[in-house]
């Protein structure tokens, strides 16, 4: 059983690679889409076996280890001809050969998952007396993997650490092909291949090519720039910082700059994270005067109205908040950065550049995610800041939308709130997009947030301004006073700021620098604190109503009654305004479904006559689609869940991923002892018995995370990453049960039901993986999770008063 162990770890730890890969080469929101691929991939192997069972059976330790060594061969092969396809995302909405290179992708790196899973189908119809046992090992391995390979990236860069992944298959090759003497050459052979891809895979060996990125990633731009060149590059799970310098053409990036600003900035160093979101190394010399330019942004509108404030800033990036909140006369600065790699270099590898600003006695870097330290920090501050986090390319493409985002929902307003004095005040930058979204959406979950804590007048605790190309929302604990006001409307003055929002303006008022046909921002606010909100919010053409941690997807933007228009639009300027990822993610569902079908269900279809009384056959394919459909709901939902507690996205899928595979797989190899002992002996009612406890701890879950997170959050990674195990642990238990247990009690009457069963469960997972996403968006995690229970207590009767299946 090793080498199943060892070949499923390595098609784990490719998925996950692989979704940190497509983060740099493309975006965040492909992550779902390579666990579509994945499952496709085993649905298609499942097909295979069932065409080719006896003669592949016949000849199982040849075929294992040629698949095997086939998975080690496309993992590399596979991604290195699929990046360097012609795809462009945002092209998607207007060139349909688009949506062929997509589907090209598809068909490439389906290849891996293809030949791993056909090791695994082999090994099922090889032992069928065995299945728990290999289902145990095959998630185990997979678990393990999944982990594995997070360590891995703290050690090499994800293209170098493919070459490891590659060599899990041949050593998976290996073992599968000794002690067959006719095969001992297969082994030796896989043997020094496997030692070779490690010996490439391992430092000091940081040689491999970088994955290459899209050409409207900032990081391509940059490097566009008359002698731009990369000096500085750093790896982790959490992302690729890469430091750009220019000594032609000298970086200027002061987001939010006030066209009357006459200082020329400082030179800078430009630090993308995975080739796109964008911070800033300002050289400083001690001199404030030097960097004067900060209080002509919008972003410096908060110290108008507050003297020696204590501040926090929630994402440090490179430090230039931290300078103008030195320059403002900050008490104290404590700045909060989730990336290490990141601290390190702006207090570390370039202090001297920076000024040594994060070595001031009343400077304090903080490593922690932001929601995590708003909710033990035990502080209380004047000012909150939250500085532009990304990109402009990414949020004006609307790369963003799949994005799980916890630090723009409502409980996490509520909770910076919390964390204020008396006249402390919170204040966000974003872009500026017309017609707005993302400040009319902030604008409305400040007011549920002030609502929820018993303010009865909402309107006169924010302040909105603009300028070309972003907006600064204030959200103040108390009312602001007259003095704040009259010093906002003389900052927005000086610097040419429009005013979209402040207690006791008019229409007179606004749209007087920045002028635009018609002043939305101001108008939306009115809508916004009039008793027709909800219908305002129902009729706008964007989603903007507040995000939850039910719900946390602030950049969905989205909707499809808007979509006509918006194409209509599209040669105009109109595709600017398309959410593109959210319909990349319904055209992969499309394929899926399709490609799903082609290469597992109509193969099916012909072959129907060797599988018996169609009745038995729909009603037991039925069960195992459901069981798909139900296992990956939970999955997918729960890594989204978890994204607010382990602080970020690769950690949830890692994690979660290998804490649901590995106790399933325990979940398997203790499944028939379950069915002998609790279910007397039947397999029908052990596995209802297990789905009842899957529904009862999945409801459990649903009412207990959010006060278990708000409890926990502050931990160290470690500690939360042991206990998200620990707490998927029962759950994924039981979740392990059914399919086993299923494939057993009918594979005990037909074996050659066994690789259509697998196939089927396959098809199904394919399309949760994707839909569990779409549905999450819509309903929230707590939703997809009860269509889950739904579907795994419906699963048991379709095994109910089971017939002979005819061989």
């Amino acid at each position: 059983m090793l080498p199943v162990g060892l070949i499923s770890a390595a098609v784990l730890a490719y998925e996950v690679l692989l979704m940190r890969l497509f983060s740099i080469v493309q975006w965040h929101h492909f992550a779902y889409m390579i666990i579509s691929i994945a499952l496709l991939g085993f649905g298609a192997s499942g097909t295979f076996i069932a065409l080719a069972q006896r003669w592949l059976v016949e000849r199982y330790p040849a075929a294992f280890a040629t698949s095997a060594a086939l998975f080690g061969i496309t993992a590399v092969v596979s991604f290195a001809i699929a990046e360097r396809l012609p795809f462009n995302a945002l092209e998607i909405i207007w060139d349909p050969r688009q949506l062929g290179w997509l589907a090209a992708s598809y068909a490439l790196l389906i290849l891996p998952f293809f030949f791993g899973a056909t090791c695994v189908g082999l090994a099922f119809c090889r032992h069928p007396g065995q299945i728990g046992r290999v289902y145990a090992f095959d998630l185990a391995g997979a678990g393990i993997g999944a982990l594995g390979i997070v360590g891995l990236l703290f050690l090499v860069i994800p293209s170098t650490a493919l070459y490891f992944v590659a060599a899990l298959g041949f050593a998976a090759a290996t073992f599968a092909a000794m002690g067959i003497v006719r095969h001992r050459w297969l082994a030796a052979g896989g043997l020094g291949v496997a030692a070779a891809f490690v010996a490439v895979s391992l430092p000091p060996s940081w040689v491999a090519p970088e994955p290459h990125m899209s050409q409207y990633k900032g990081l391509r731009m940059a490097l566009e720039v008359p002698n731009a060149r990369v000096i500085e590059e750093r790896s982790s799970p959490l992302g690729l910082l890469t430091v750009v310098e220019s000594a032609t053409v000298p970086f200027r990036y002061a987001p939010g700059l006030s066209l009357a600003n006459t200082q020329e900035p400082p030179a800078q160093l430009a630090v993308f994270t995975d080739g796109d979101s964008i911070a800033a190394i300002t050289a400083y010399e001690g001199d404030p005067a030097k960097v004067a330019y900060l209080d002509r942004t919008t972003t410096a509108l908060p110290y108008r109205i507050l003297e020696r404030p204590r501040v926090l800033i929630l994402g440090a990036g490179g430090g230039e908040q931290v300078l103008l909140a030195l320059r403002a006369g900050a008490e104290t600065v404590d700045a909060v950065e989730v990336n290490p790699q990141m601290i390190d270099l702006a207090r570390n590898r370039f202090a001297d550049f920076a000024g040594g600003i994060f070595s001031r006695p009343n400077v304090h870097l903080h490593l922690a995610e932001a929601r995590a330290f708003a909710a033990t920090a035990g502080e209380r501050y004047d000012l909150i800041q939250m500085p532009l986090l990304d990109s402009f390319s990414a949020a004006s493409a609307g790369v963003q939308s799949l994005h799980e985002n916890y630090t723009y929902t409502v409980e996490a307003m509520r909770d910076y709130l919390a964390m204020l004095g008396p006249d402390g005040v919170v204040a966000i930058t974003r872009w500026l997009r017309v017609p707005p979204r993302d400040s009319l959406k902030l604008f409305a979950t400040a007011l549920a947030a002030l609502e929820a804590d018993g303010v009865a007048e909402p309107g006169r605790h924010l302040a909105l301004i603009r300028n070309w190309n972003t907006a600064t929302l204030l959200v103040a604990r108390s009312p602001l006073k007259g003095g704040d006001i009259a010093a906002i409307r003389s900052f927005a003055a000086e610097n040419f700021f429009d005013i979209s929002w402040v207690p006791g303006i008019s229409a007179s008022d606004v749209n007087h620098f920045n002028q635009l046909d018609q002043e939305y921002f101001y108008e939306g606010a009115l809508a916004l604190l009039s008793p027709e909100r909800a219908d305002f919010i129902e009729r706008y053409k964007f989603a903007i109503a507040p995000a939850t941690d039910n719900r946390p997807y602030f950049f969905d933007f989205f909707r499809w009654r808007a979509l006509p228009e918006l194409l209509a639009l599209r040669t105009q300027g109109g595709a600017a305004m398309l959410d593109w990822s959210y319909l990349i993610l319904v055209a992969t569902l499309v394929q899926a479904a399709i490609l799903s079908a082609v290469l597992i269900l109509l193969p099916l279809w012909i072959r129907r006559h060797a599988l018996g009384q169609s009745l038995h056959r729909l009603r037991f394919g039925l069960y195992f689609l459901l069981l798909g459909l139900a296992f990956l709901f939970i999955e997918i939902a729960f890594i989204q869940r978890f994204v607010l507690f382990l602080g970020h996205p690769f950690y949830a899928v890692a994690v979660v991923l290998a804490g649901f595979l590995a106790f399933a797989g325990l979940g398997s190899a203790v499944a028939a002892r379950w069915a002998a002992a609790v279910g007397r002996g039947s397999a029908v009612r052990g596995i209802a018995l297990a789905v009842g406890v899957i529904a009862v701890l999945a409801a459990t879950y649903l009412l207990a995370l959010p006060s278990v997170f708000e409890r926990l959050l502050a931990l160290p990674e470690a500690v939360k990453i042991a206990i998200t195990l620990l707490l998927i642990a029962p759950l994924a238990l039981f979740m392990g049960m059914p399919f086993p247990l299923g494939l057993g009690h009918v594979g005990a009457s037909s074996e050659t039901f066994i690789p259509w069963a697998w196939g089927i469960n396959g098809c199904a997972s394919v399309l949760s993986a994707i839909l569990a996403t779409l549905l999450a968006m819509h309903i929230g995690f707590s939703g997809v999770v009860m269509i889950a229970i739904v579907l795994y207590l419906v699963a048991p009767a379709l095994l109910a008063n089971r017939l002979a299946i005819e061989p």
